[in-house]
């Protein structure tokens, strides 16, 4: 999206908004585009640089209208029913956007402690304006780059991992190595979960690099996607999951039960389990911060 040098962005004033005011805005990292869905009453789309970056629905945040969340909702849950405490759940969100998920995760689990790490201040500030976040210590909102705080984590400080984090279409190459994937498992406490949207374009390569990446650090891992990104048809999003413990297997009540919902979806997807997903990345190479030498 191409801005006029001289263009005038709205000023906010102090206090909360009664609702969003459509427009667009100057971040820290570039335009910000706020604008009402036709679609969904009371939903606003925000845009960053031009990118469809967050949807959030006031007074619903149980509803996601972007069907990579609703697939990330969906292993959340399933993670969480098998393995993990809900009424004590520590989650961590790398990328924060307008704090969709986190919103969403704190209304299916009130008792949840969310920490949203958002690069562009601005737009952390606007969206606790204007948007029915949850205060802290439900959801906070910390500014910071996501890699730095990766490494910063204590050991078995939270349950949940969430990254969803991108510069323009694009994750930031830090938050796809080998050496990220060991910060956030240190962080894992048992039985938590590793979840990562990842953006990727039909030859696939980045989903499975940073799937062997992630094989090298946590011992289970499973896909969810649409069956024609999964083909390599499109360019699209593929859910990444990774732990320690378990996760669903085919054939599994749990594993067809989640199977179910997803393929219910508006765009139907799958949870591929964790014999489908080594054979998927077999031959990938994993991304390293420091490359080993050959």
């Amino acid at each position: 999206m191409s801005t006029p040098k001289n263009a005038k962005y709205p000023k906010r004033k102090s206090g909360r908004h009664p609702s969003p005011v459509a427009g667009t805005y100057e971040g820290d990292y570039g335009i910000l585009e706020l604008e009402p869905d036709p679609h969904t009453t009371d939903g606003w789309l925000i845009s960053v640089n031009g990118v469809p970056s967050s949807h959030v629905v006031l007074g619903a945040p149980s509803v996601l209208v972007f069907e990579y969340m609703q697939w990330i909702a969906g292993g959340l849950r399933a993670h969480v029913a098998e393995h993990l405490d809900p009424a004590s759940l520590r989650v961590t969100h790398l990328g924060g956007g307008a704090c969709t998920l986190a919103r969403y995760v704190a209304d299916v689990y009130p008792d949840s402690r969310n920490t949203v790490v958002e690069l562009d201040g601005e737009l952390a500030r606007l969206s606790r304006e204007w948007f029915d976040i949850p205060r802290s210590p439900r959801v906070k909102i910390r500014v910071d780059d996501a890699r730095e705080v990766a490494e910063s984590f204590a050991p078995a400080s939270r349950d949940v991992i969430i990254r969803d984090a991108f510069a323009g279409a694009v994750t930031p190459a830090g938050l796809t190595t080998v050496e990220f994937f060991r910060d956030c498992h240190r962080g894992l406490a048992p039985g938590g979960v590793y979840i990562a949207n990842c953006g990727d374009h039909p030859d696939l390569r980045g989903a499975k690099a940073e799937l062997a990446g992630m094989a090298e650090v946590w011992g289970h891992l499973a896909v969810i996607a649409d069956p024609s990104m999964l083909k390599g048809r499109r360019y699209g999003n593929i859910i990444l999951l990774a732990s320690d413990a378990p996760l669903l297997e085919a054939g599994s009540t749990a594993h067809a039960a989640v199977a179910r919902e997803l393929l219910g979806g508006a765009v139907p997807a799958q949870y591929k389990d964790e014999a489908w997903v080594r054979q998927f990345f077999s031959g990938a190479k994993p991304r390293r911060a420091d490359p080993i030498p050959e």
